[in-house]
């Protein structure tokens, strides 16, 4: 399944700060940056089931925004994109 991983991290103090960071590098061993605080993951519901799991323990309710959505099939006609970012084919080949 296709998931939107986006946070806000308040960054106000150092502790803050180390939050994003950990955020931000859980959000990438699962999937591709698109924006700042956007990621594209295509997981299973187990990858997905840590994931939240991961990031629920990282961010800080009282200061922090999380929210995933769950992108229903068929995914091509659920996304549109524009402009110079362009998400890589990960069923697609390796070498073009």
């Amino acid at each position: 399944m296709l998931i939107i991983v986006t946070y806000d991290v308040s960054t106000d103090t150092a502790a803050g700060r180390k939050r994003l960071r950990r955020v931000a590098k859980a959000c990438e061993r699962v999937g591709q940056r698109v924006q700042k605080s956007v990621f594209e993951c295509t997981v299973d519901e187990m990858q997905f089931e840590k994931l939240e799991r991961e990031l629920l323990a990282e961010i800080n309710e009282e200061q922090d925004n999380l929210r995933f959505y769950r992108i229903t099939e068929p995914v091509e006609l659920r996304v549109k994109q524009y402009g110079c970012f362009r998400s890589l084919d990960f069923d697609g080949p390796l070498v073009v």
